[in-house]
């Protein structure tokens, strides 16, 4: 009897200490929990900022690392020179892109509201056809006509859209500014980039192992592959048509640059702001120059085919569709910077959901010596 009272009071003590750890180890949670709370209200702020600046410095490790080695392995000055060509290469003409396209709208909102918007009639030229000349241009004249009579009775409300419109884009000063520092930042994450690549592979092992290790470099991988395939050929492409504009004189070149720009993000290409520019140009031109046009235009509209295929690596698999929403739910929700943010985040999470979904047929195309990343 002695000994089954001893035995149950021990299980009793036992239960107790059972029950006082489980109690310590809630409290231990909670407190860091709120603590976790805290630090997320205190960072949220600039999140949005470190994050970009962490997926530039991610592509563009490559970069630094080869400058760094060219100059004798000397990482602070390779970041500071890469952080200095961003900023003269990409951000200036960036800045001044999105104002002009400000500009632009605020010049038709200002002709809307004064009642002087007018289509341009069609050029004389066009009578001379042969066959369709004088029809078309008749109908042209009418067409011009009317919708700009229908654009003049529509007043009010296109007036309320160009509101909004002008709205969103007075966030572009801040958009820029926000670009400017990340693009700093980057410079910080470059020149730190061996202890922090360190502490991602210690972090990833600790939280999935060698599958999340996996998971990391192809989060890695991924950046990589979208920010040269798709933002990168976008700039270029859109650098390319501003050069054309202000070359040949292209009326509202900002606007129509920017829109350029947003339709090489949504993997639409140029061409749909380059062929009626380039039909304008036969209409309005000399032949001579309105040939030239077209010969430098072709070649815009055609350079991705041949340089996607060679910077994205031959290894994402990102649907265009993933790359359109992430464009657009990042401008709407973050502005010009979710422009780029957007696509790089959702295509990551698209290759992290594909390959943790599908990891047989993750891993052959990995095994593929024609789809395998560059890490």
């Amino acid at each position: 009897m002695e000994q089954t009272g001893s035995t149950t009071t021990q299980a009793r003590d036992r239960g107790q200490i059972s029950i006082e750890a489980k109690v310590s180890d809630l409290v231990r949670l909670g407190i860091i929990g709120l603590f976790a709370y805290w630090t997320m209200l205190l960072v949220a702020p600039f999140a949005l900022i470190v994050i970009w600046s962490a997926i530039l410095a991610v592509a563009l490790f490559p970069m630094f690392d080869a400058l760094s080695r060219l100059i004798g392995d000397r990482p602070v000055i390779a970041s500071t020179a890469i952080v200095i060509a961003c900023l003269v290469l990409i951000i200036a003409p960036l800045g001044l892109l999105a104002v002009n396209f400000a500009e632009a709208v605020e010049m038709l909102i200002e002709k809307l509201t004064a009642e002087s918007f007018a289509l341009p009639a069609a050029p004389p030229v066009i009578r001379e056809w042969p066959v369709i000349g004088e029809r078309l241009y008749t109908g042209w004249n009418q067409l011009a006509g009317d919708l700009a009579s229908n654009i003049i009775k529509f007043q009010k409300p296109l007036l309320h859209v160009m509101g909004l419109v002008i709205a969103k884009l007075a966030s572009i000063s801040g958009g820029v500014l926000s670009f400017v520092v990340s693009v700093i930042l980057s410079g910080f994450f470059l020149a730190m980039s061996a202890r922090l690549a360190e502490t991602i592979h210690v972090l990833a092992n600790r939280i999935g192992g060698e599958k999340g290790v996996g998971f990391a470099r192809l989060a890695g991988t991924t950046v990589r592959n979208v920010s040269r395939g798709v933002i990168g050929v976008a700039f270029l492409q859109t650098f390319l048509c501003a050069v054309c504009f202000a070359a040949f004189g292209i009326p509202a070149r900002g606007a129509l640059t920017f829109l350029v720009f947003i339709l090489c993000l949504i993997q639409l290409g140029p061409g749909l702001v380059l062929v009626p520019a380039i039909i304008w140009g036969w209409f309005t031109w000399p032949t001579s120059i309105a040939f030239a046009f077209t010969v430098v235009a072709v070649p815009i509209m055609i350079v991705d085919n041949v340089l996607k295929p060679v910077l994205m690596a031959r290894g994402l698999s990102t649907p265009m569709l993933v790359i359109v929403i992430g464009v657009i739910g990042g401008t709407l929700s973050y502005g010009m910077l979710g422009l780029f943010l957007g696509p790089i985040v959702l295509s990551v999470f698209y290759e992290l959901l594909r390959t943790w979904a599908w990891p047989a047929q993750s891993q052959n195309e990995l095994n593929d010596p024609e789809k395998v990343h560059t890490v």
